[in-house]
């Protein structure tokens, strides 16, 4: 077999990648489920909800995302517990000052977590502290929420996470928010980061019970608090840098099993903003070793996959001009074509223009260099690193 011939099979299989993608992976790139488009009927009697916020060094955003949950329409019980982890800029005041600002925020108690114990990681840990004083202060409350400092919730976002648990029966119903995608390197690498993630956990897979995916999105995760104590709790997941995934896995395959739902929405929202390249490469080469479970096989497995899926196609549709094949570059353009169908409901998503369907691939080698960085920085002893705190390599 000749090289021309060799690079028109690469190119075909290519196309078969994505029309499997397309076809089959449980129409991950199809942008839903969505919590707006659920219409779970509201339960007879709204539950009571402790909401636990972790923060460190988050005085930028921390007002924000505590008024969004202090202007929540619930209908039930909800009191909110920010955790100060150690904060050196003024978290835990501008918190503590809101309590002054409306009779709502009655409802908020600012606390400060104890030192760090070996073998936690700070998040965790802050989240356990919140867990504590949740069972001292509202011992009937079978909801727990988990979110961020950064995060900026719908107003009647609580209501729909609760009424979708309730209806369905479910032990953890999260949200990957719409993180912020406004200058031109948050449009090219955030809405990549959305694609991928659906495609390594395809959400109706883990929706199923029956399939074994499982996948949460910490930013917003509402737990029901008699599942995550037949889960073995917060510290199931207390060394774990990607820990909500983690912490899902814990609560679905719990013993007996665990109903789990995990979807999009377009009006909570991350207020943490991602610039420049910079800022996004920390945000990934962080943990996507750790992905990786640290293993080179798996680094060039997933190397191999991404150069066939994503750089095959716009290698062989612009190398027209030095290989001189018509073949590989038509077959080489069906597949882009192919790519850029499966990534539009994503950009459709995050209001960005069509256009940019065609920077995939370029989002792709960017991403491929995270994670080789990622495994480099391993492999020299360098731990990750997040708001001051070095962790220890995982194994």
């Amino acid at each position: 077999m000749d090289l021309s011939n060799a690079f028109t099979g690469l190119a075909g299989l290519s196309l078969l990648v994505w029309l499997y993608l397309l076809i089959g992976r449980s129409g991950f790139w199809r942008a839903r489920p969505t919590i707006e488009e659920e219409r779970a009927i509201a339960p007879a009697v709204w539950p009571a909800v402790v909401a636990i916020v972790p923060a460190r060094d988050e005085a930028q955003h921390v007002a924000a995302a505590l008024r969004s949950l202090l202007d929540q329409n619930y209908p039930g019980r909800l009191a909110i517990l920010l955790i100060d982890d150690g904060s050196e800029d003024g978290t835990g005041a501008i918190a503590g000052r809101l309590k002054d600002e409306a009779p709502a925020a009655r409802r908020l108690e600012v606390i400060a977590a104890r030192a760090l114990p070996p073998g936690w990681t700070g998040k965790l840990w802050a989240m356990s502290e919140g867990l504590a004083h949740a069972a001292r202060m509202a011992p009937d409350a079978p909801y727990l929420l988990f979110t961020d400092a950064d995060i900026a919730h719908a107003w009647d976002g609580l209501a729909r996470l609760v009424a979708k648990a309730e209806a369905d029966r479910l032990d953890l119903v999260s949200l990957m928010v719409r993180l912020r995608c406004e200058t031109p390197w948050e449009r090219l690498l955030i809405p990549p980061f959305v694609f991928f993630f659906r495609m390594l956990y395809p959400f109706l897979a883990v929706n199923d019970p029956k399939r074994s995916p499982a996948a949460a999105a910490g930013g917003c995760m509402l737990v029901r608090r008699r599942a995550l104590h037949q889960a073995g709790g917060l510290e199931a997941a207390r060394g774990a840098l990607i820990d909500d995934v983690a912490l899902a896995r814990a609560i679905k395959h719990r013993p007996g099993g665990g109903r789990i739902w995990l979807g999009l929405t377009s009006q909570t929202r991350s207020l943490r903003p991602y610039v420049t390249l910079g800022k996004i490469w920390a945000m990934v080469a962080r943990t996507a070793d750790t992905q990786l479970r640290h293993s080179l096989l798996l680094l060039a497995g997933a190397m191999l996959g991404m150069t066939l899926a994503y750089l095959l196609p716009p290698l062989a549709t612009l190398g027209l001009p030095l290989h001189g094949d018509l073949a590989v570059a038509s077959v080489g353009l069906l597949a882009w074509v192919a790519m850029s169908v499966a990534y539009l409901p994503t950009l459709g998503l995050y209001g960005v223009p069509r256009i940019w369907a065609a920077s995939l691939p370029a989002a792709a080698a960017l991403y491929m260099a995270m994670s080789v960085d990622s495994a480099i920085r391993h492999r020299r002893g360098v731990g990750s690193s997040w708001k001051g705190r070095e962790y220890p390599l995982e194994t």
